[in-house]
């Protein structure tokens, strides 16, 4: 009978035991050991610029990186030129969780957060290093962690840097601020752009990154404003005949995952894939500054673009010329965030 008694007790411990260390997969979580190079862990990582641009460079190399530091027990899929989705439905698929990882222009968040829309406002950097001490300040994070993401099921992870947005045009060459009157030009979405479009008195479209090239081509918008890097690996060169050196605004990335999902990596793999992305981060606001000056350089040796190279005189100007814009936006973007970036020059 005692050792019957025995048996049981030994039994319902074994059971116990065996319950608490299934607790996580019943929940629908994994352990490492679930990994194997022959089935890793999907990442899927969707972008839309080209695989020689900073982003697909640096979406590639942490891709790499990934596989190398889990021994590919984790697998990251890049899905560059809007493969898998575009400029319009990324940010919903990532919060569906049909992509696990975006790489989006800052400015795509501005439907969950206004205050993203700081990267438009003009001419509120002075030059890639102000930039650089932004990223990794405390204000930064108040938007990259925010509540407002997490929300909707969206974590912030790191600011990738691309560059300085210059304008450009099919029709003549743009020097001084009358010259931009009635043409139309194509811009990402937000309120903050199309205020600086109308101070110009210029008409704008929202278009996507993807489908920029046939609208420059079609004669649909007469120009757009991008980075050097854009403009040359997107072959603009092809379409517009003018670009002038405004860097009135920037175009920055940041890489935002679905929450839930993240939340549910091993932690063991979790630490080597944060440490590869800030490896590739360091990697892509390197590359930035150097992809950027390349081809600003391939642009002019082409031959069929006319480059005006705007002087300081001229660029203050144009900054005064969009002085609306903040008078606008000013509140909506807060002056927390504004002053925040100023005082870091």
């Amino acid at each position: 009978m005692k050792k019957w008694l025995l048996l049981t007790i030994i039994s319902v411990f074994a059971l116990a035991l065996a319950a608490c260390g299934g607790d996580k997969e019943s929940k629908g979580e994994k352990s490492s050991d679930s990994y194997t190079a022959e089935k890793p862990l999907v990442i899927k990582f969707s972008h839309v610029t080209s695989i020689e641009s900073v982003k697909g460079k640096a979406a590639d190399q942490f891709a790499k990186l990934v596989s190398e530091k889990t021994d590919g027990k984790v697998k990251v899929e890049v899905y560059p030129s809007s493969q898998l989705y575009g400029d319009n439905d990324e940010l919903d698929a990532l919060m569906s969780g049909n992509v696990h990882m975006i790489a989006p222009s800052v400015t795509k968040m501005v439907k969950l957060d206004p205050r993203w829309q700081y990267v438009d406002m003009p001419f509120l950097f002075e030059n890639d290093e102000h930039v650089q001490k932004f990223f990794k300040s405390d204000i930064a994070q108040t938007i990259l962690n925010s509540d407002q993401l997490a929300s909707n099921d969206i974590k912030g992870m790191a600011f990738w840097g691309n560059g300085f947005k210059h304008f450009s045009n099919s029709k003549h060459p743009l020097i001084s601020v009358d010259d931009y009157k009635g043409l139309k030009f194509r811009a990402q979405a937000g309120k903050v752009l199309e205020a600086q479009f109308h101070a110009l008195n210029a008409g704008s479209a929202t278009i996507a990154f993807g489908e920029t090239y046939a609208a420059l081509q079609q004669g649909t918008v007469d120009g757009q404003e991008n980075t050097f890097n854009n403009f040359d690996t997107q072959k603009y060169q092809e379409v517009q005949k003018y670009l002038s050196t405004t860097a009135h605004g920037r175009l920055d990335y940041a890489i935002f995952v679905n929450k839930s999902f993240w939340d549910k990596i091993p932690a063991d793999l979790l630490a080597p894939i944060e440490e590869a992305l800030v490896e590739a981060t360091d990697l892509a606001n390197k590359l930035a500054s150097e992809e950027n000056a390349k081809s600003f350089e391939n642009i002019k040796n082409a031959g069929t673009v006319e480059v005006y190279e705007m002087s300081q005189e001229e660029r203050d100007t144009l900054k005064a010329a969009l002085q609306p814009v903040y008078d606008e936006f000013g509140d909506v973007i807060t002056a927390e965030l504004i002053d925040g970036i100023n005082a870091l020059k």
